[in-house]
């Protein structure tokens, strides 16, 4: 008995043609209910994870500081974030400063940290944002992913920073 038959079916019962679309079929079937369906560890549909992460932003002017916790202050302690021209579900709730390290080679090609002192000396700001992420394996805030180490855009109503650098980032 020939597997194929000279019409093309299968042990003389099923077209091999409709066979593979049969298949192709079952198998994305499949493939969409395990996309979509997921773990009890994952959050519910609707719900949020509290994300606190803090971003680093180098070498800052004090006059630029003093403007940034100007507008923090006239926002009532916390500036909402933005992404496209949208608000964003977070908040830059906390700025600190700290005074710029430069890493500069001595006479004998030692680097070595020193840091910048006098009144136009450059700071480096830490800021801490408190956002609502609906995934948090991908922890998107706003269009970014937010891990550490990774480099941030912090866009708030009131001011950005195009060259941050995340932290820390820790989940409640």
């Amino acid at each position: 008995m020939k597997i194929i038959d000279e019409k093309g079916k299968l042990f003389g019962k099923l077209n091999l043609i409709d066979l593979l679309v049969v298949l192709v079929l079952i198998a994305a079937i499949l493939f969409l209910a395990v996309r979509f369906t997921r773990g009890s560890d994952a959050n519910p549909v609707g719900s949020s994870t509290k994300l606190t992460y803090t971003v680093l932003v180098t070498s800052i002017t004090p006059e630029v500081y003093t403007e940034v916790q100007r507008q923090m202050a006239a926002a009532g302690g916390s500036d909402q974030l933005m992404a496209n021209g949208d608000l964003v579900d977070g908040y830059v709730t906390k700025v600190e400063s700290r005074p710029h390290i430069n890493y500069q080679p001595d006479d004998n090609g030692v680097v070595a940290p020193s840091e910048e002192k006098g009144d136009n000396a450059r700071l480096d700001l830490v800021f801490t944002v408190e956002a609502n992420v609906p995934d948090p394996t991908v922890n998107l805030v706003g269009t970014q992913e937010v891990r550490v180490g990774k480099t941030h855009i912090l866009k708030t109503t009131h001011f950005e920073f195009t060259y941050g650098s995340v932290l820390t980032c820790d989940w409640a």
